[in-house]
């Protein structure tokens, strides 16, 4: 065993189950093609004031979890806890709001960073698939994002998910209901930390998973009582057309999120096999998220996904996905002539497309065939000096045990016309 292991609160993935990990990555990302969206990759470090001026001060992820580290040069850096600031920064880096079609409609997918207490579900490395829609305030956007999740999730054969959706208002609706909440809140029992979050941002506290604090909350004003006119229009209309495209959705009036940036339309995917860690992905609109970071004014909406949180809700309701062969022919020489001969039908075969692997090493036909059965693949190529004087090589169909000959110059064609 190695001197050394992954941290505490990471992980490896290590074949076959990286294969899983895969699979959904590629189709959560699969919708996200086929609507426009275009695919960006962003450092996975940035400078501290980025997460500080966009996730919020107050929140935990910039108070407790943000890895920080310092250069040579004196910057400070962060290690990404999130996607959208990045992705946002970068948009802007790059003019893309100034191409002259809004909105920027952008995927990416990624490893982010929280030092948080180990547990199911929740790691200090992770990794999510996000959306982000820049530059365009429009509910069928908002709708389209969580109707795209929706699809990615039961694509993945996921059936057992719940969609909670909220308005947090906008800036003319919302400093009306912060100060009512305010209020209330000054007047309950809490600790000092919490008190401190009521004057930084409120909403926050509504967060807290404390049974404790929650109990308290029963009578808290509600958001939904104080939207403009515009927000409760706007709200409806996003519930609207997920309704008509048959996706339902549950109203929660205490969806906050845990960032500061969200303003309007909120969700979250929660999975309830998964305990405490429950949620699997969310997001929202974040409308003053640009000029928060420096930039022009530019609505927008996005989400994240867990890929890891996706996978435990596979296993949770036992899914096992229909994952390609990582390997179709496998090759079994007998004797140096024939490894050099296969070798090339091995070349010749993976440059047609089909998945082939080799029996490297020089073992002997026992010992070569226990290596194709561990492999996967449906048939395997044997060949000797009496086959090669011949022209030929034994193809086996590993799953009906059958075997015969092939001549050399057809077998590219011969599996091609099999594999389908």
């Amino acid at each position: 065993m190695s001197t050394f292991q992954a941290p505490k609160g990471t992980y490896d993935l290590t074949p076959p189950r990286s294969a899983t990990f895969l699979a959904v990555r590629e189709a959560i990302a699969a919708p996200l093609r086929d609507s426009g969206y275009g695919y960006i990759e962003t450092p996975g470090f940035e400078n501290v004031e980025l997460f500080a001026r966009g996730v919020g001060e107050s929140t935990d992820i910039v108070t407790k979890e943000m890895y920080t580290l310092t250069t040579k040069g004196g910057d400070q850096l962060a290690l990404r806890p999130e996607g959208t600031a990045s992705v946002l920064r970068a948009a802007l880096e790059a003019n893309l709001h100034k191409a002259g079609n809004l909105p920027v409609k952008l995927w990416y997918s990624g490893s982010y960073y929280r030092y948080e207490r180990p547990q199911a579900g929740r790691y200090r490395h992770f990794s999510q698939v996000g959306a982000e829609a820049i530059g365009t305030e429009d509910p069928v956007l908002d709708a389209e994002l969580i109707i795209l999740a929706d699809q990615a999730y039961r694509s993945l054969g996921l059936r057992q998910f719940r969609i909670l959706l909220n308005s947090l208002g906008d800036k003319e609706c919302r400093p009306v209901y912060r100060e009512a909440l305010q209020t209330f809140l000054r007047d309950l029992d809490l600790d000092e930390e919490t008190r401190r979050r009521i004057e930084i941002n409120p909403l926050r506290v509504l967060d807290d998973k404390r049974a404790d604090v929650q109990k308290q909350l029963t009578d808290a004003p509600k958001l939904r009582d104080y939207l403009c006119d515009a927000c409760k229009a706007y709200h409806e209309e996003v519930r609207a057309l997920l309704t008509t495209a048959g996706v339902a959705f549950e109203d929660d009036e205490k969806l906050v999120r845990g960032l500061d940036y969200y303003t309007r339309t909120t969700f979250e995917f929660v999975h309830d096999g998964l305990g405490a860690q429950s949620a699997v992905g969310g997001g929202g609109r974040y409308d003053g998220l640009s000029e928060m970071i420096g930039g022009p004014e530019l609505p927008s909406v996005g989400w994240a996904l867990g890929v890891d949180r996706t996978v435990l809700a596979l296993e949770a309701e036992g899914i096992e996905l229909d994952l390609p062969r990582t390997t179709s022919v496998y090759a079994v020489p007998l004797g140096e002539e024939a490894r050099r001969v296969l070798f090339g039908v091995v070349t010749e075969l993976r440059r047609a497309g089909i998945a082939a692997d080799f029996a490297f090493g020089g073992r002997g036909l026992k010992g070569a065939m226990k290596s194709a059965n561990r492999s996967g693949a449906r048939y395997t190529l044997v060949a000797g000096e009496r086959d090669l004087a011949e022209g030929v090589v034994q193809l086996k169909d590993m799953e009906s045990g059958e075997q015969g000959p092939v001549q050399l110059a057809e077998v590219a064609a011969e599996l091609t016309k099999r594999l389908g």
